[in-house]
């Protein structure tokens, strides 16, 4: 489907604790004639990829290197990140060749490959969107409840109340904050605020 040619291919194996796994993987990377093979253990605590690092340092885009992984679910943890990976690849000029699967085939960022490249960009950005509308869904329903998104109000009409009394007895925002137990920022931004300034 591809250009890749066998001596090109750079193998990424992600093993687990199973060791038939770990053979079945490397087996599959070795026939379709990887030229080096980097395997990395499978975990879901650990956010670092020292394997797919290592492999994308390995690579060489101006040779027409391309990163071979068993199953496409090979490259990443979940939907968001083959979709990421899969971005950082087509923007190195990286190929990636999928041995089994619904998406077996080798995908090149320029000639026949580039649909995949195109679509997995796609639905990043879609996701990324996705998250965003989320985020500003859920603002917008807190903001309508009264609540503003962000670190709680520490700042209750009592305290206010207090504040505003000492800040008329002439107290300084610091010694506010500090007796009140509140940050100065809170001081400034609730009481200090709404003050005429000196001269105006």
């Amino acid at each position: 489907m591809g250009m890749a040619t066998p001596q090109n291919l750079v193998g990424l194996a992600r093993v687990s604790t199973d060791s038939q796994d770990t053979a079945l993987q490397r087996d599959a990377l070795n026939a379709a004639g990887c030229i080096r093979i980097f395997e990395e253990k499978v975990s879901t605590r650990k956010t670092d990829r020292p394997g797919l690092t290592a492999a994308l340092d390995y690579l060489r885009p101006e040779a027409g290197d391309t990163l071979c992984v068993w199953k496409l679910d090979r490259l990443g943890r979940s939907v968001k990140d083959v979709l990421t990976i899969a971005d950082d690849l087509h923007a190195q000029g990286i190929g990636v060749r999928i041995l089994t699967g619904k998406l077996a085939g080798t995908y090149t960022p320029s000639g026949e490959g580039k649909f995949f490249f195109t679509m997995m960009a796609a639905f990043a950005e879609l996701e990324r969107d996705m998250i965003h509308d989320r985020t500003m869904a859920g603002l917008a329903a807190a903001r309508a409840q009264g609540r503003v998104g962000g670190r709680p109000t520490v700042m209750d009409p009592d305290k206010l109340a207090a504040a505003k009394a000492r800040r008329a007895g002439g107290e300084s925002p610091t010694d506010i904050a500090r007796a009140l137990g509140i940050s100065r920022a809170s001081v400034y931004r609730h009481v200090v605020t709404g003050e005429e300034l000196p001269g105006i």
